[in-house]
């Protein structure tokens, strides 16, 4: 990529040009090594990362990190269709019952630069996927709040003013704890985005962006029998955030 068109209308020092040079050209690495392992591959200190990262525009390493490496890879060897990990079949029978609207309003709020959480609540089996689509986030340097069932309600109810999106599933979507905080963040005017089965659910109606995804077993309450509910709610969320780095491409 053209290194002037990076750092153009910023201040940065040659220790800081030389560092943003370093993590271009070691973009697939850099996460790995940490801030501390950069700033001791340029002989620096871990405020000059943090430093450059703020001058760029960006909250920090991870999310500099994030913008990069969608411009990075476009201006290398990178192919075009290398993140297509979705066949055709596979894509259709996951956006089944979701629209290209869905996913830009989606991708809308992933993109807030506000610095308010981004608080994901599940219960029961639902909770695994919520724990990975909150780990998910954060590596991707958004700031977070996980919570489920078994925690107590003051840790949303004490953080309504510093929540942006809610980030919900429920297979049924009739979930009483689940559709009470919906609730609750609805009359807090907080963006409610939801993962449900695909019938007809209160929780989906009460969402701003209702993702539907097939239920085989939509009368297994105990998830007792073989479903591809829960892995399609991961598959999905990574579909989302192929589709957000996408969007980082076209800017």
């Amino acid at each position: 990529m053209e290194f002037d068109k990076l750092i153009q209308n910023t201040e940065l020092t040659e220790l800081e040009k030389n560092v943003l040079k370093y993590i271009v050209l070691n973009i697939d690495n850099v996460m790995k090594m940490g801030v501390r392992g950069v700033a001791k591959a340029n002989y620096t200190s871990t405020s000059t990362i943090m430093r450059l990262s703020k001058k760029l525009g960006y909250t920090g390493f991870v999310d500099m990190h994030y913008h990069l490496l969608p411009l990075v890879k476009r201006n290398g060897t990178h192919s075009e269709d290398s993140n297509d990990f979705l066949t055709k079949e596979q894509l259709d029978l996951l956006l089944k019952y979701i629209s290209e609207k869905q996913i830009n309003d989606f991708l809308d709020c992933l993109d807030e630069k506000n610095e308010k959480f981004k608080f994901i609540y599940a219960t029961g089996f639902s909770s695994i996927a919520a724990e990975y689509i909150n780990k998910k986030l954060l590596v991707l340097g958004k700031r977070c709040i996980l919570a489920s069932g078994t925690d107590s309600a003051s840790i949303f109810e004490n953080n309504l003013d510093s929540i942006g999106t809610m980030f919900v599933i429920s297979k049924s979507g009739e979930t009483g704890q689940v559709a009470s905080k919906v609730k609750t963040a609805k009359e807090n005017k907080i963006k409610v985005i939801s993962f449900t089965g695909e019938t007809d659910n209160t929780i989906s109606r009460l969402a701003d962006v209702s993702f539907k995804i097939q239920d085989s077993n939509k009368l297994d309450d105990r998830n007792v029998m073989p479903n591809i509910f829960f892995p399609n709610v991961l598959l999905l969320f990574e579909f989302l955030i192929y589709k957000a780095y996408r969007r980082l491409e076209g800017k």
